[in-house]
């Protein structure tokens, strides 16, 4: 039996949507702050770059890892509250106590030390961050089965959520500026209440607004006990290798894989290449410019890219818009080399509107086609899975940002950068700028070639909820309370009761599945 007791349609209404943006916010803004404030762990407290690349690499594994197990979690909760909204609630808490407490570091405690604590708390942080998103995400996916209005849930959340990558960025103005603080150090651990605090309060926001119906009595949902456990690990692995299975949802989580973690790859190079590149290596006369990259980025995706993202994916299917997009930021890589100019750093804001269309468009468009995904399995499998699909997308972002992170460090070593040193050996701060323009060019033409034939077109979206609306229709008459003496037959021995809830497809070939 499927779960149906809760599935929309149609539009959404906008205090819905801006609840799930705020959310969003959340979500986003504890990265963009992490970005930020992980300089610190080097430039500041003295970690070397194998430290650093292990304190982004070891608790983004660990969370990756719980991702799955709290997407079966969710999505076989019995509940008054629904499948998602205590979990979202109890993630929040977790997530802003420990952020605080997490960059709580002094300089006069051990290299050693500071790694320990800052290692531990990281994974406290992360343990809450997965009990968080991966409910959240799927509240999303399950707030409208129109294919354009998924769309219109997904431009709206990134809009809001953007705003922590204006905000985060000036972070840098306030950590490095000494009539505000003393040292960077010193504002990082105020900064990190203020950011943990409200972050929190808005990651509850969703929780205490969106609207989700009791699941209580739901009897499709697999047990959630400890005498189950060892069943559940299997079905969680299972759900795992059948979601991985298909075609469409395997070509978004590679294509996001490699997109995402390119980008975070090269992303704490921007500081560096500004300081060290346009400014020879002095950080009070880069003044606000590695401010004004980020926060410039931010509000060309705000207002420029995720309009057009979503005029665009209405236009011309969301598959060529992802594509389109995608080479619109490949040339603005190539232009950031040219671009960054010694002397003349204004240049590089003619790049940013280009180099945003990446990152700004991957979530607005990969979370709206997963959304139509969800839909594809349910018609396969009988079930509605969304968390579990949400956990495996996030899972290949989160594993991509932990590679991203011990490839930032091995890169660093690579090139022979120092961070935090005067001056830097020859050839050092280009090596930095070459990766800095190269990964994030190969990954994206690998997510392009990767998508080209992606096939979940709108006309096959709107046939796979025809059927499906049949089917959910078809279910309702069955079971109709006006038809007693039809149910009460079922008790008879000479009738069997058909429980498969979904279409058995292993037999059929991918051209009788598309038609």
């Amino acid at each position: 039996m499927s779960n149906n007791n809760s599935r929309p349609t149609g539009i959404v209404p906008m205090s819905q949507k801006i609840a799930f943006g705020l959310g969003m916010l959340a979500n986003q803004m504890f990265p963009a702050a992490l970005g930020i404030f992980m300089v610190v762990l080097v430039e500041n407290l003295g970690m070397p770059p194998w430290m650093w690349g292990i304190t982004f690499f070891l608790p983004r594994i660990l969370d990756a890892f719980i991702d799955p197990i709290m997407g079966f979690i969710s999505d076989n909760t019995r509940s008054k509250w629904g499948r998602r909204r205590q979990y979202v609630f109890i993630g929040a808490i977790i997530m802003g106590i420990s952020f605080v407490v997490m960059w709580q570091l002094y300089r006069e405690n051990s290299i050693d030390y500071n790694f320990y604590y800052f290692l531990i708390w990281s994974i406290v942080f992360y343990f809450g961050l997965s009990i968080f998103s991966v409910p959240y995400v799927a509240m999303g996916y399950e707030m409208s089965d129109d294919f354009h209005e998924r769309t219109n849930i997904m431009a709206i959340s990134q809009w809001i959520g953007q705003w922590a990558w204006v905000i985060a960025p000036w972070f840098w103005v306030v950590m490095y500026d000494p009539s505000w603080f003393p040292n960077a150090d010193t504002a990082t651990r105020t900064l990190a209440v203020w950011v943990g605090i409200s972050c929190m309060i808005l990651a509850m926001v969703p929780a205490i607004f969106i609207k989700s119906k009791s699941t209580l009595n739901e009897d499709s949902f697999s047990p959630l006990t400890f005498k189950t456990m060892g069943g559940s690990l299997k079905e969680i692995f299972l759900s795992f290798v059948e979601a991985f299975k298909n075609s469409p949802f395997r070509k978004l989580c590679i294509a996001t894989f490699f997109i995402f973690n390119a980008f975070n790859t090269v992303a704490g190079f921007t500081f560096f290449i500004v300081v060290y590149y346009l400014f020879n290596g002095n950080s009070s006369d880069s003044g606000i410019w590695p401010t004004l990259f980020g926060c410039l980025g931010a509000l060309s995706t705000t207002f420029i890219v995720i309009p057009l993202v979503s005029w665009m994916s209405k236009k011309m299917e969301k598959k060529k818009a992802f594509l389109l997009c995608q080479g619109i930021s490949v040339f603005g890589y190539i232009l950031l080399w040219f671009l960054f100019i010694p002397g003349k750093p204004y240049m590089f804001i003619i790049a940013l509107p280009f180099f945003s269309f990446g990152i700004g468009s991957l979530f607005t468009l990969m979370m709206s086609m997963t959304a139509d995904v969800c839909d594809m399995d349910e018609l396969i499998s009988g079930k509605r899975r969304e968390a579990i699909f949400g956990a495996i997308y996030w899972w290949m972002v989160k594993f991509g940002f932990a590679i991203a992170g011990l490839l930032t460090g091995a890169i660093m070593s690579f090139v022979d950068f120092h961070p935090g040193a005067a001056t830097q050996t020859e050839g050092a701060v280009t090596g930095l700028r070459l990766f800095f323009s190269g990964i994030p060019i190969l990954g994206t033409l690998i997510a392009m070639w990767v998508m080209r034939n992606y096939d979940l077109s709108e006309v096959k979206a709107r046939e796979i909820k025809k059927e499906l609306d049949i089917r959910r229709n078809s279910d309702k008459k069955q079971s109709s309370s006006n038809l007693p003496e039809k149910l009460s037959s079922i008790d008879d021995d000479e009738f069997q009761l058909n429980t498969v809830s979904g279409i058995n497809l292993n037999s059929k070939s991918q051209t009788e599945i598309d038609h």
